[in-house]
This record gives structure tokens, sequence and C-alpha cells, in this order.
């Protein structure tokens, strides 16, 4: 699950860096989480995605 839709990948494990370049997710602000744990920026090319796992992308905006 990525934010709520069911996808499907030809690769069998994905790490965060990969997800996004495959998406095109090139938004800088924003946060990761997968299964509901923050995932820190550090760790996008060392933590991998398995099946059956939900994956948030979370962008940051600000206003005023």
């Amino acid at each position: 699950m990525l934010n709520n839709r069911e996808e499907e990948f030809s690769i069998e494990t994905l790490s965060v860096n990969q997800l996004l370049a495959l998406r095109k997710l090139s938004f800088k602000m924003r946060i990761i989480k997968i299964n509901g744990r923050l995932i820190p920026r550090e760790k996008y090319e060392s933590t991998f995605i398995k099946e059956g796992d939900n994956v948030q992308v979370i962008y940051l905006m600000s206003g005023g």
C-alpha cells in the first residue's frame, strides 16, 4: 500500500530511495512512514519495503 492505494512493483525488495525514484517523488519537504513508523532521511537507502507494508509519503506544507 502506498498512500492508501494498492501498488505493485516488479522489484522483489525495494528501498525507500528506490521507491521515491520509481514514483518520481522528488519534493524535499516530506516524511516517510512504513507501518506507522517514521523513517529518518539518512535511513532511506538502508530501509527496505516488503510485500504487505503500508507506506505513507506525507508532504509538509507551510503557509500563512
